[in-house]
């Protein structure tokens, strides 16, 4: 084994290298790999560095129940591309697919880095085992029939307006029945959960991303939300006019009430209720914030990013100009944009029936 690994710090110049002794006596199981690859190559953020982790360990657990060691030189072609069938064919309990097309295709990329990187430095005896393995080919036709229409993106953000009145009220009357108003749960949050729903359908950003807004990202005059996007990489979403007012009254109305137990620096705050965590909202509470509003809204089958494709699928209506929808969503790569240029099955259907 070659005994100087060599590790380029993103932070620093290109000619800055770290270098790092491995012993030429070290185990040659995949596990060990993974380890040196993760503390010498790897310098993607912490969350994408989790990411990576869990796909690695999917591959090396599948690996170990079939071929019953993690031994560097049992990985070849075939054994990925059996794994690649495993992923592909695996279902839950109700029968649904266990791991999506774009899943796979992510599992792949990061395999495909990991082998590149362990081949380089030791070759397999039958050549890199991932270097022939294909992605799994994407349409994008599904996902933008999954946008949220005008009417629901309308209903959304009426239902989100409602939360103000009735959100998070009692739901039992015979025990409130002689009383104007039930009272609301404490803890609730309408006008935070009003903002989340307005920032999502208003910019199309993704959940994730909203749970990483701080307050200072948001520039209420130049209606604009910086944040830091997957990759770790800073992203600048414009928001309309009525998203900066709801995370504005959210702000008036309720941040400083749960900021006095966090002192965190981010946007959307637990309620100060919550014995947990560290103040920060996460994905999960993002969508049940959703459910909920869509549940009022009766909105069915759409998930948060239903609220991106929608937003992309506007502004290519709007202007008819990719860049814009790449500019707005963060897109890297132009052929993302581009499927919102894509006409629907029911788009085409209209069309044919109008002649």
């Amino acid at each position: 084994m070659k005994n100087i690994l060599k590790k380029s710090n993103q932070k620093a110049s290109s000619n800055n290298l770290e270098l790092v002794v491995i012993p030429r006596n070290a185990p040659d199981g995949l596990r060990v790999w993974a380890q040196w690859y993760f503390d010498h190559a790897v310098t993607t953020t912490e969350r994408s560095q989790k990411e990576q982790h869990r796909d690695i360990d999917l591959f090396l657990r599948f690996m170990e129940l079939t071929e019953k060691t993690d031994a560097r030189q049992k990985w070849t072609p075939r054994l990925s591309e059996a794994f690649k069938s495993h992923l592909k064919n695996a279902l839950l309990e109700d029968g649904s697919r266990q791991w999506s097309d774009r899943t796979i295709n992510r599992v792949i990329a990061h395999l495909k880095t990991f082998s590149k990187w362990v081949h380089g430095l030791r070759p397999f005896l039958l050549d890199n085992p991932m270097a022939k393995i294909k992605a799994i080919p994407v349409t994008n036709s599904l996902e933008i029939e999954r946008a949220l229409t005008a009417s629901e993106r309308r209903r959304m953000l009426d239902a989100a307006d409602l939360l103000l009145q009735t959100g998070g009220l009692s739901k039992s009357r015979r025990r409130y029945a002689g009383e104007k108003a039930r009272p609301r749960r404490k803890g609730y949050r309408p006008y935070r959960n009003r903002a989340i729903i307005y920032t999502l359908i208003e910019t199309g950003m993704r959940r994730r991303a909203v749970t990483s807004i701080n307050l200072v990202d948001v520039d209420y005059e130049k209606r604009k939300i910086t944040v830091e996007e997957k990759g770790g990489i800073r992203h600048a979403y414009q928001i309309s006019k009525e998203g900066v007012a709801a995370i504005l009254d959210f702000v008036k109305n309720e941040w400083d009430a749960d900021n006095d137990k966090w002192q965190s620096p981010a946007l959307f705050l637990s309620t100060y209720t919550n014995p947990h965590g560290n103040g920060r909202l996460t994905v999960k509470v993002i969508n049940q914030v959703w459910d909920d509003v869509c549940k009022v809204a009766g909105v069915e089958g759409k998930t948060p990013h239903s609220a991106r494709h929608a937003m992309g699928r506007y502004i290519i209506e709007k202007t008819g100009n990719v860049a814009a929808v790449q500019r707005q969503l963060g897109h890297k790569n132009a052929a993302y944009s581009l499927q919102y240029a894509r006409i629907t099955d029911e788009e085409l259907n209209v069309v044919l029936d109008e002649r």
